[in-house]
């Protein structure tokens, strides 16, 4: 089940919901939620819910034993550590590994078919940094297994992320309010990311899908280029549009995660563009692989090395694709270019901005295309690709209807950093909306434009079967 999908807007959530607020006591509100965040899962995938099941209980345990001082402590979690990346390797590498394997010496392994559980590498990340923060001892060991399995399993961010640590949210599991301000910000941010969902990113994809899977002579400058910015903005609101729903379905239920995304279209740098890109993803490999390995602590060779490695395995996070891996080390090559070549940092911030957009559009036509050929056949197309034939033109004039206009001009707008202009806007006390207290001109607008967007999603979503699931390979 997905956020942007009928079943979950007009049934899961809404009655979830009423019955969560009906329920007084904290801890069998705990427990709706588990049973709620199960259901959830096993609504698309009814066996691999077993597997989180154990992948809970198994981090549980071993937190457990890493928390006691012991000469085993050190033992138990690379034996955590070394069971949940095998089991991440198992269920969504498998495959990849045999058939590279097979391409360099040229075997014919049979190649493992195994379906990917939704999630996994979000629900995997979780558990690990628990495990790894209780060896730390930046966070004590949970006696009650309920809440770790709540704090794994937890529908908003299960699926889609945010990546969220166990030290952020321990004491809301135990101690939280679900405030009617707390409610009233959690709707309108969820609409939010709904409207980001289903407006702007599926009607980027669809762009984007028919140019990236058109046959050769479609191609030229103007097709490719058109291609690159629709799935530069479907990622961007596709993403960022199930964090804000997750952010949003979290203050509902009394939880506050942190961001996962700050304008990152308005990077300067590459650097820049990944300290305000998918940062609970970033802020991870930061914090269990580049410190662990050394961070820059150990020379500048080695912080090259160190950083290398984070950018590889970011990419392969990523999915079982080499295209994945090679969109990382991408990226990880331009961070080391910005260091050694610092007048880069230098220039203009205007021309720090057009370069940092511009590499991160070519990234991402890498990490769209089906095989590393094809991504490097669409980048030809966007430098060189002068000969527009008629082909390639009507591709593009079909693709520019008015809607399609409509929401590349609102992707633009919405990629500007205005957040903390709307913020001089925004009136304290949402809880009037609820309550029946007297609203101020603005706050009833944005409860009317909200109410309208979920109108028009919903609408959206039953007149179309367009409703892509991009993180299915994450």
């Amino acid at each position: 089940m997905v956020f942007s999908s009928l079943v979950f807007l007009c049934i899961f959530l809404p009655t979830v919901f009423l019955l969560y607020t009906l329920v007084p006591s904290l801890k069998f509100r705990n427990g709706l939620l588990i049973v709620a965040s199960l259901i959830f899962y096993a609504y698309g995938e009814p066996v691999y819910v077993l597997l989180m099941i154990f992948s809970s209980l198994l981090n549980y345990i071993c937190a457990r034993f890493v928390a006691n001082e012991n000469a085993k402590r050190k033992l138990v979690l690379v034996l955590a550590v070394v069971i949940n990346l095998g089991i991440l390797a198992v269920f969504k590498y498998s495959g990849f590994f045999v058939e590279s394997l097979n391409s360099v010496t040229g075997l014919a392994i049979p190649v493992p078919q195994i379906d990917l559980p939704i999630g996994i590498s979000f629900f995997t990340f979780q558990a690990l940094s628990y495990v790894i923060d209780v060896y730390r001892k930046t966070v004590d060991a949970q006696k009650n297994y309920l809440y770790v399995l709540l704090y794994i399993t937890f529908f908003p961010q299960l699926i889609a992320g945010p990546i969220v640590k166990y030290r952020d949210i321990s004491e809301q599991i135990v101690d939280r309010e679900q405030t009617a301000e707390k409610i009233a910000d959690g709707m309108r941010r969820f609409i939010c990311g709904l409207a980001k969902k289903v407006l702007i990113a599926n009607t980027m994809g669809q762009t984007a899908d028919i140019i990236f899977n058109a046959g050769d002579g479609y191609l030229s400058v103007v097709t490719a280029w058109l291609g690159a910015l629709a799935y530069l903005f479907q990622i961007y609101y596709d993403f960022s549009g199930y964090s804000d729903m997750a952010i949003g379905l979290g203050k509902m239920f009394g939880f506050d995660f942190k961001e996962n995304f700050n304008y990152p279209y308005g990077a300067v740098s590459v650097k820049d563009f990944w300290r305000k890109w998918h940062i609970s993803l970033s802020t991870w490999f930061k914090e269990y692989l580049y410190i662990p390995l050394g961070g820059n602590r150990k020379g500048r060779m080695r912080a090259v090395l160190n950083r290398l490695i984070v950018f590889f395995c970011t990419g392969l996070w990523h999915g079982a694709s080499w295209t994945f891996v090679i969109w990382g080390l991408y990226h990880g090559v331009f961070l080391l270019l910005e260091e050694f070549i610092p007048i880069l940092g230098r220039l203009p911030k205007v021309i720090n901005h057009i370069y940092a957009l511009l590499a991160v559009t070519v990234g991402f036509v890498i990490f769209r295309a089906d095989t590393i050929g094809q991504g490097f056949d669409f980048i030809g197309n966007m430098f060189a690709g002068f000969n527009i034939t008629d082909k390639s033109l009507s591709l593009a004039l079909t693709q520019l209807t008015p809607w399609f206009i409509v929401m590349f001009v609102a992707a633009i707008i919405g990629c500007a950093p205005i957040k903390p202009i709307a913020d001089k806007f925004r009136i304290n006390g949402s809880a009037a909306a609820l309550v029946g207290k007297k609203q101020s001109v603005a706050q009833t607008v944005l409860y009317v434009l909200a109410f309208a967007m979920l109108i028009w999603c919903i609408i959206r979503l039953s007149g179309t079967s367009y409703n892509p699931f991009i993180y299915f390979r994450f």
